[in-house]
């Protein structure tokens, strides 16, 4: 082995003829060898090195000390304190072993890697592998910092041909904004993009993000994730398993099932897109909004949700829950419209073309219908109809529904009123019909009173004391009021001269049973499955 020191500032060109001579030197050692003893070359061959270009072999810019080695055809140098130059790239360290042969350096103590103006890597070690100008430095704290931005771990591998720096131990990073840690992690100098995996976490003064996969571009601030994803700000809580995120101006895209959750509401759908500032949004696909004050739940395929208006919009298959003490409202139509009043956390919800409506106790449809929770108040509207489970049917221009304590009090009825009760004594119908009708009822839902304004017409079964059927009344006067009992009339009175008579069972005529418009559509009366649209 041989060894050569120089001490001071290295002269790269005096460098280049000490390594020319120490080169001359062993040619003619080879070849004194080859003529001299022709039967150790047989025995012993040179070891093959791929040759390195002088324009790619990393030059040393200056050093405090200096040694060149050569063993076993290796030629090394040995730097102190030595700046290296390489592609426009500058390596320091305390102390550096270079392989000529291999364009390779080892490099111990205060590493500092800088690539033009913008990147620096620092470490305790590096590797640098001039041939493919692949670095890899660690240590106790790595730092790889550019313009913006701060990467701290243990170990970096940085290509700094293409400018992509990689970690595969727990890393921070740092900018203006925002703090990202991981357990893996790359990072291109170039694009600003970054690529983080296992227990992702971004933290900036507005959210905290966590996922398992993020590529993050710190341009334009977009953060694309995969894997379940949690983010929470001030106002709620985001969670999914696919999209993207903005850092900047809040937006979010998520593309698999993501739920939305605040204070107020629960917005779930298989896609969303949140707007953060407003913390507006739309869902489609399987859309549910949850009004969590007053327990109201909105069914469909798409959906819309305006936080600052309290206001929802939801379409196709929509349907609404709206449970009252321990029953259930539903409502299914085209399109659903909710309103939350903030003052007392009311709702309003107004359901637009092909409304169904079903309930324990009683059932309708109609065109449209409203109903405000402040004052348990629902309108129906556009040839409504409704039946109840007491056998009643109710028709007219309009009506509405007056419920206390989540039963049905009153129905007033309005422009061609109808009202049948179905008689399961006589096996007969019941019938009142008018201008106006204010329906009564007692508890059970049960049919109570009916008192009818203006052109009155009815017709009903009397009975005697034993419950048997002495003949069919039909009686016409402006106005009048029937008490009923088990859907049957106990008592009538009328305001006004009455028309009518009563028909001994065995004269009446089928014609005389039934008032004119009488239509007994029990059939269409909506089930449950219907209503949310389990059914056709």
């Amino acid at each position: 082995m041989k060894k050569k020191k120089n001490t001071g500032n290295c002269n790269p060109f005096k460098l280049l003829r000490v390594i020319i001579i120490k080169r001359n030197i062993f040619q003619l050692t080879f070849f004194a060898l080859l003529i001299f003893s022709p039967y150790l070359f047989a025995q012993k061959a040179l070891p093959q090195q791929r040759a390195v270009q002088s324009e790619d072999l990393v030059e040393i810019l200056k050093s405090d000390e200096l040694e060149i080695i050569n063993e076993n055809g290796v030629d090394s140098r040995r730097v102190t304190n030595g700046v290296f130059r390489h592609q426009g790239a500058l390596l320091y360290s305390n102390l550096a072993i270079q392989n000529i042969n291999t364009n390779v350096i080892e490099a111990f103590g205060n590493v500092k890697i800088v690539q033009g103006d913008t990147v620096t890597v620092t470490g305790d070690t590096l590797f640098y592998f001039g041939n493919t100008r692949l670095a890899i430095v660690s240590g106790r704290k790595t730092v790889l910092k550019d313009s913006k931005r701060t990467l701290t771990t243990r170990k970096i591998e940085y290509d700094m041909a293409n400018g992509i720096a990689n970690y595969k131990f727990p890393g921070r990073t740092v900018d203006e904004e925002n703090v990202l840690t991981s357990k893996e992690g790359f990072y291109n100098t170039r694009t600003k993009e970054f690529t983080y995996y296992k227990n992702v976490k971004l933290v900036n003064k507005k959210y905290t993000l966590t996922t398992d996969t993020l590529l993050y571009n710190s341009i334009t601030k977009w953060s694309d994730f995969n894997g379940k994803t949690k983010i929470v700000n001030k106002d709620g809580v985001v969670l999914g398993t696919k999209g993207r995120y903005n850092t900047e101006s809040a937006e979010s895209a998520f593309h698999k099932r993501t739920t939305v959750d605040n204070e107020t509401y629960t917005l779930t759908a298989d896609s969303l897109v949140v707007d953060g500032k407003s913390n507006n949004g739309q869902g489609k696909g399987n859309v549910v909004i949850v009004a969590k004050k007053d327990k109201t739940v909105l069914n469909g395929d798409e959906g819309f949700y305006w936080k600052s208006k309290g206001y929802s919009k939801i379409f196709g298959h929509a349907y609404v829950r709206n449970v009252v003490s321990e029953d259930t409202l539903y409502i299914r139509a085209d399109t659903l419209y909710s309103y939350e009043n903030a003052r007392d956390s009311t709702r309003k919800l107004i359901g637009y073309k092909n409304v169904f409506i079903y309930k324990t106790d009683f059932q309708g449809k109609c065109d449209s219908i409203s109903y405000n929770t402040a004052d348990s108040v629902i309108r129906f509207f556009q040839k409504p109809i409704l039946w109840s489970d007491q056998h009643y049917q109710m028709e007219a221009d309009s009506i509405t529904a007056f419920l206390v304590s989540n039963e049905i009090n009153r129905m007033l009825l309005k422009g061609k009123s109808f009202v049948i009760t179905e008689d399961t004594l006589v096996k007969q119908f019941n019938q009142v019909k008018g201008r106006t009708i204010n329906a009564f009822f007692q508890t059970g839902n049960k049919l109570k009173q009916v008192l009818v304004d203006g052109n009155g017409e009815s017709a009903y079964y009397a009975v005697d004391d034993n419950q048997k059927s002495i003949g069919l009344n039909r009686v016409e006067c402006g106005r009048m009021n029937l008490l009923f009992e088990d859907n049957r009339v106990q008592r009538i009175s009328f305001v006004g001269k009455p028309d009518g008579k009563l028909i001994p069972p065995s004269k009446i005529k089928p014609a005389e049973r039934q008032l004119d418009g009488f239509n007994w559509r029990i059939n269409e009366k909506p089930t449950k499955a219907k209503t949310i649209w389990a059914e056709l």
